[in-house]
């Protein structure tokens, strides 16, 4: 019997590749201030006293400056993105019913919120499900079901469910030690006839079995 094709299963997209930023933007925007900070003082001893209120006043729009750069990129986070509703927060790893850790040929629509998976691989039918306190190179981070009634959506809809999903996850601040992306699964029109009502987003390391930790906050 031949294998089954991806239309016949699930359907998967990487939807970013890109570095952390948060981080990186706060580190740039107090190195601009700094500079600015200089050229003020430098203008300040080349006018003299006659001039020194109009420089404390250029003092203190740096500062709010610098206060707006910080609020602005020190919050955010990286790869999840938006004003959406965090989604609720998961064990780091599967529940005791499902056997100890780790567990080889999980199927993919037995995924649980919280798991991590060693050597992942987004289309294959299944998956090992690790501690994520081991070396692994996805979490699955956020899951969004549809209801049984409803009809094929078409597949622009589900990537964008997903990528919504995507966004809304909360993410710990050991997101800004990988390189990460994000990869979303979601029904193919055939899964969707079998009963696949599944959106899923998981958050994947780009250089392997590389995370340490649930990069989801613990309950």
């Amino acid at each position: 019997m031949p294998p089954a094709s991806r239309e016949d299963t699930r359907t998967f997209f990487t939807y970013s590749r890109r570095r952390t930023t948060a981080g990186t933007a706060a580190s740039g925007a107090s190195r601009l201030v700094s500079a600015r900070a200089a050229q003020v003082g430098g203008w300040l001893r080349r006018q003299g006293l006659p001039r020194v209120g109009a420089g404390v006043a250029g003092l203190l729009v740096l500062g709010v400056l610098a206060w707006w750069l910080a609020s602005s990129f020190g919050g955010g986070s990286s790869p999840s993105a938006g004003n959406s509703s965090p989604a609720p927060a998961a064990a780091s790893s599967a529940p005791a019913s499902r056997g100890p850790l780790p567990l080889e040929g999980v199927n993919a629509l037995d995924f649980r919120l919280g798991d991590c998976f060693k050597d992942f691989d987004p289309e294959a039918p299944q998956s090992t499900v690790v501690a994520c306190e081991t070396g692994h190179s996805a979490q699955l981070i956020a899951v969004e079901t549809y209801p049984a009634e409803d009809a094929y959506p078409g597949r622009d809809p589900l990537k964008q469910k997903a990528l919504d999903a995507c966004k809304a996850a909360p993410l710990t601040d050991k997101r800004a030690d990988y390189v990460l992306s994000y990869k979303l699964a979601y029904p193919s029109a055939t899964s969707w006839d079998k009963g696949d009502r599944r959106v899923d987003c998981f958050v994947t390391a780009d250089t392997g079995n590389a995370i340490m930790q649930s990069l989801l906050p613990q309950p």
